[in-house]
């Protein structure tokens, strides 16, 4: 916050003066951007900057008299610590969700506000429905009108990092390509053509990179894809991406198949498909509202679809397999090689939270093909491993105590993929209920990483697998066990995922997932294990019909100094020593320039037996 910044109460009061002057009752503020993506530029940061919750999801009402901040379950921990309770009251979006109560608070005639670009369609007629119960309106404020960009005087500028290709190695498949797959999936739906309103899903269809957003390698923009016809015109894409970011080289990089347009162009080709009477399919889940009101007022006949870029992208042809393969590899030799630091300095009472996490950044940024962090680094000593995302500053960062655990989750993205991974660590001699819980959470990972299952099965349901061994005991933890992973991308994808709500997806092979179950004990610690998973094909003797399994690929010792072994089935200690026998077979090549983190790793994955 600069010198002239006005405290968080008065940009709150700011705001609502914004509010009155535009006639509104109240303003809905999401964490999202036009885009819907989970990292988004410092522009469009307006909920931190409105409230100083800094996670990667929440919304928050502000009401002439009341403001409420809507969290789900891995970040009430965090919203209390960082927000004024005093001028937001904090609630869990699940229990509470945003449209029960404005609907509870506004009253009749009420005129609600939010900006159509930073919310779904799917979005809009939920909260739209709940204030029409109660007599009351929700508007939409004029383009480029949002209240709270009128009153943040320091907002950040627009992002214009540089687009560059992605290299054909790496990428695995041309750009024409997939151009023809989308359209031919377009041409089976009788759709013209399909809006892409999601940056990852642009930057795989061209095969580009970018970087307006920190964490992904993002270039932000918007494309309409035209199907073509069979036999006729060939498919095509409009870009509406700011110029200056593209280079002659990548300008050729695109070809001819592709037209670059300013951002300001794009209502107006969306009216042109309204005015050609287009089928457009568009994704109600992921595209701004905005995007499909101007359609739809233009004449276009909206389609409700997947983003037809979706489900290819998710599936990984056999080059991405073997680039996040080589990506792990050298992440495992990083890793290693901040274990065996840990291990050295952790015990003496010398280290903390963000002088760990540094360490491990630094030791990755050595790895061939490195571009960054794929997330902020998770590193959570004691009773900040149970929040859930926490995020260490140098005003948080904690000592890591001897006798305590540390929960450390990290990732990062390389040239030829995206790898995120968790590990909970001991720092001395941990208490039997840590151990107990430890080892009831990586049963859950084991049964998970071990499960067989028909085509057509969706990761919903599997997550009871990972959830197994905690419920015996009576707990649970309140986040997903599996997201998606991208190819150099984002490292959280669709629409695959592993968790208890519903999942319509069904896994296929080449899919990329996280396999991470854990366990939080508010104000004591925190147990997460994460491996990221790729879906295969399985073998199994006598099948009647075609089963798919996981392949691990996340190469990390577990800590063997946490495991209570006689919680193990013989089956589970089996699983434990083979991961770790080939997790030393496959990074100790890597650690040849020091004999020490050799020495450290033959330790680190001795079989269990041998423990002691």
């Amino acid at each position: 916050m600069t010198a002239s910044a006005p405290a968080p109460a008065d940009r709150l009061r700011l705001l609502r003066g914004e509010l009155t002057r535009l006639g509104l009752d109240g303003f809905i503020v999401p964490r999202a951007d036009e885009h819907q993506g989970e990292y988004v530029p410092p522009r469009a940061e307006r909920l931190a900057w409105l409230t100083g919750f800094t996670g990667s999801a929440g919304v928050a009402v502000v009401l002439a008299e009341k403001a409420a901040l809507f969290v789900d379950g891995r970040y009430t921990l965090q919203a209390a610590q960082e927000v004024d309770t005093e001028a937001f009251e904090i609630l869990h979006v699940t229990e509470t969700p945003p449209h029960e109560w404005l609907a509870d608070q506004v009253e009749p005639g009420g005129r609600i506000g939010f900006d159509a670009w930073l919310h779904t369609p799917d979005g809009v007629a939920r909260v739209g429905k709940a204030l029409e119960a109660v007599d009351a309106r929700l508007l939409a404020v004029a383009d480029g009108s949002n209240p709270v960009d009128a009153v943040w005087s320091d907002q950040p500028d627009v992002p214009l990092a540089p687009v560059v290709p992605h290299p054909p190695e790496a990428s695995g498949k041309p750009a024409a390509e997939k151009l023809e797959e989308v359209a031919a999936t377009l041409r089976k739906q009788r759709a013209d053509a399909a809006v892409v309103t999601t940056p990852d899903s642009l930057a795989w269809l061209l095969n580009i990179r970018g970087g307006d957003v920190p964490y992904a390698p993002f270039p932000l923009g918007f494309a309409i894809v035209h199907a073509g016809a069979a036999g006729g015109s060939r498919p095509s894409v409009d870009l509406f991406m700011d110029e200056r970011k593209l280079s002659d080289a990548t300008r050729a990089h695109l070809g001819d198949a592709v037209t670059v347009m300013p951002p300001a162009d794009l209502p107006r080709m969306l009216d042109r498909l309204g005015g050609d009477g287009a089928r457009v399919v568009l994704d109600h889940a992921v595209a701004p509202a905005a995007v499909r009101e101007r359609l739809a007022a233009a004449g276009a006949k909206v389609v409700r679809g997947d983003d037809p870029c979706a489900l290819p992208k998710a599936c990984k042809n056999a080059t991405e397999l073997e680039g996040t393969r080589a990506a792990h590899r050298r992440d495992g030799a990083a890793l290693a090689r901040f274990l065996c630091w840990f291990s050295e300095e952790a015990p003496g009472g010398r280290l903390d939270e963000l002088t760990a996490s540094d360490k491990l950044e630094e030791y990755r940024k050595g790895g061939e093909h490195f571009r960054g962090l794929s997330f902020p680094t998770i590193a959570g000593a004691g009773p900040n491993g149970a929040i859930v995302h926490y995020r260490v500053t140098p005003e948080t960062t904690r000592t890591i105590e001897p006798g305590g655990l540390f929960l450390l989750d990290s990732g990062a993205q390389y040239l030829d993929g995206t790898t995120d991974v968790t590990r909970t660590l001991s720092v001395g001699a941990a208490g039997p209920e840590e151990r107990k819980r430890f080892t009831q959470v990586l049963k859950g990972h084991i049964a998970l990483a071990s499960a067989v299952f028909p085509e057509g099965t969706t990761g919903s349901q599997l997550d009871v697998l990972a959830r197994h061994a905690l419920w015996q005991d009576g707990v649970d933890y309140d986040h997903g066990t599996g997201h998606g992973v991208g190819s150099y991308l984002s490292v959280h994808e669709g629409p695959q995922r592993i968790s208890k709500m519903g999942n319509r997806v069904a896994l296929r092979p080449g899919m990329i997932l996280s396999n991470e179950p854990g366990y939080y004990k508010t104000g004591a610690y925190g147990i997460r294990i994460e491996n990221l998973v790729a879906v295969c094909e399985a073998d199994v003797e006598g099948a009647e019909r075609a089963m798919l399994g996981f392949e691990t690929l996340t190469l990390a010792p577990i800590d063997r100094l946490l495991i209570e072994l006689a919680l193990l089935t013989p089956e589970e200690v089996a699983w434990v020593d083979a991961y770790h026998q080939r997790v030393h077979d496959e990074i100790a090549p890597l650690l040849a320039d020091s004999p020490a983190v050799q020495r450290w790793l033959v330790e680190a994955t001795r079989p269990l037996a041998m423990m002691g």
